[in-house]
């Protein structure tokens, strides 16, 4: 048997308290343990497997050599053939293994009895799990699974490729996508001229065959290359069309995309993002013509809720490693938590990782429910942009934050905070920036005012006594951005701190709504964290909501 009473002995010795490890994800987390007591005691139990397993010291070495040895192009082969092929480290492969036979990418469109009713929910919380893990192999799960709502729109290519993409059996071989066990999805939009602007797009498709084009152009950045097929946008004669574009041919030959080089990223490196030019490719064609980009957009909603589970997951992970760290140093005669200064640095902390992660599962909830629920729908379509927006742009500085509670350790690339602090900011910047967010917010503004008034009076039903005033500084904040294009964010981050309180008091959070409506929708000026004063108990929130390893 052995004595853990002398690691114990040691770590006090040394003032370093043990690694955030082997510490249940989601057992420790009493906020998605609450917030998935509905679901079936099946996933409940999967949940629970997952949790242990993300933290477990063999995970987490995986997401360490997956970073640490990014993937490599190798453009030609020994003949001096031309190959593009891309190169992971095994540990990549592992963990794509391990999450596609959780159905990552494919439950959602599953007929799957445990989750019915409620596939995205259930999902939800296994993307946030696994997202406090290693968030690269993350990227190509995300992209398949959304892919389905693209494909949807051409019934012939959903029935030839769907069954291969909702397989769980991982398939890394290069071969045609249909002689393969399981294929993964990529996307193509971002073009160097472009950008954003997807209405720019440059690349050309020529129809040669009913619903089948050859395309032609350039993506700037098309991420996770060895994907088996890319949904890309080009123009038709008949407008902007989207398209599946398949990387081999069904004779194993390229489908005339080439690889000119891996992106080298801040952070997201396991994943490889690349820059690709491509000619006379074929693809097939799915919608219409000219309808490209709202097919795409079908695509490009879900994966914008992943983007805002991800940036609660991590944020989740680092905080619950400095939380872990306070607990376990000593620094002028006390432990670390229960210095005044520090414990309300980690409760306002706290206060946003909770309001992120109940508007992400909230948001799922919507998207479970738009189908026969017209609230729901006008929260689907109102609250994506604003949750994406915000959960996504909070992260990197709230990471940081957490970084900080750990000093120097804290700033060195053994700690998984490091590559939760290198990961932070992709989650902002794909999938729709800032500002595209939040003009997207002023289209359905200006179009769609009435399903304004259906979510905001939700709001106000569900904060209660503050919901009166909260309504009134929106409506003012919806005046002003009618007015200023350029008052946008202003309007997009009222929004989310207003969603985030009533989401908060509509789970029944009592003192944590409290004080995060006190000191984020009350408050003054702020700029970082550790702005509580003593009406709220930071200890009691730390403590309720990262509850100390038993």
């Amino acid at each position: 048997m052995i004595d853990m009473s002398r690691d114990d002995e040691k770590n006090a010795e040394l003032n370093q308290p043990s690694l955030w490890s082997g510490i249940n994800a989601y057992r420790s987390d009493p906020l998605i343990v609450d917030l998935t007591a509905g679901l079936n005691r099946s996933l409940r139990e999967e949940y629970d497997a997952l949790g242990r397993y993300v933290t477990s010291p063999e995970a987490q070495d995986l997401a360490r050599m997956a970073n640490e040895s990014p993937p490599k192009l190798r453009t030609h082969g020994p003949r001096g053939e031309r190959i593009d092929q891309v190169e992971f480290h095994p540990a990549w492969h592992a963990l794509m293994r391990r999450s596609m036979a959780t159905g990552l990418h494919s439950s959602l469109w599953e007929a799957v009895p445990e989750a019915r009713g409620s596939s995205h929910r259930a999902r939800a919380a296994r993307f946030y799990l696994t997202s406090q893990l290693e968030c690269g192999h993350l990227c190509p799960l995300t992209m398949t699974s959304a892919s389905i709502a693209a494909i949807m729109a051409s019934p012939r290519v959903q029935k030839e490729w769907a069954p291969k993409i909702l397989s769980r059996k991982y398939d890394s071989s290069s071969k045609p996508a249909l002689q393969k066990t399981a294929v993964t999805i990529g996307m193509g939009m971002t073009e160097k001229q472009a950008g954003t602007d997807v209405r720019a797009i440059r690349s050309s498709a020529e129809r040669v065959g009913e619903g089948v084009f050859r395309l032609s152009g350039h993506k700037w950045f098309m991420s996770a290359p060895m994907s088996d097929a890319f949904v890309m946008l080009a123009q038709t004669r008949d407008g902007m069309g989207c398209f599946l574009v398949p990387r081999l041919l069904e004779d194993g030959s390229a489908n005339g995309l080439r690889f000119q080089r891996l992106k080298d990223k801040v952070g997201n490196r396991s994943n490889a993002s690349s820059e690709v030019e491509f000619n006379d490719a074929f693809g097939y064609l799915l919608g219409e013509p000219g309808d490209g980009i709202r097919t795409i957009l079908d695509m490009v909603t879900l994966t914008r809720l992943d983007c805002a589970l991800a940036s609660a997951g991590i944020m989740r992970a680092s905080l619950s490693e400095a939380v872990h760290n306070c607990r376990g140093r000593t620094a002028f005669g006390k432990n670390l938590i229960d210095q005044p200064l520090m414990t309300r640095v980690l409760a306002d902390m706290a206060l946003d990782v909770a309001a992120a992660t109940s508007l992400a599962y909230r948001l799922a909830e919507a998207f479970d429910k738009a189908a026969t629920s017209p609230a729901d729908a006008a929260y689907a379509r109102v609250m994506t942009p604003v949750i994406k927006y915000w959960n996504c742009k909070i992260a990197p500085a709230l990471i940081y934050e957490a970084m900080e509670c750990l000093g120097g350790n804290g700033y060195i690339e053994e700690r998984p905070i490091a590559r939760h602090y290198r990961e932070a900011p992709v989650n902002a910047i794909w999938e729709g920036s800032g500002n595209v967010m939040a003009l997207d917010v002023l289209r359905v503004l200006s179009r769609g005012r009435d399903l304004f008034d259906m979510v905001i009076a939700g709001f106000e039903r569900d904060l209660g006594p503050s919901g009166k005033k909260t309504v009134e500084v929106l409506r003012a904040a919806m005046a002003l951005a009618e007015r200023d294009e350029g008052a946008a964010r202003l309007l997009i981050e009222q929004l989310a701190l207003a969603a985030g309180a009533a989401e908060l008091a509509r789970l029944g959070a009592g003192k944590i709504v409290d004080a995060f409506v006190e000191t984020r929708l009350a408050g003054g000026w702020r700029s970082t964290y550790g702005m509580l004063d003593a009406r709220f108990d930071a200890s009691y929130i730390v403590d309720l909501l990262y509850p100390a390893a038993s």
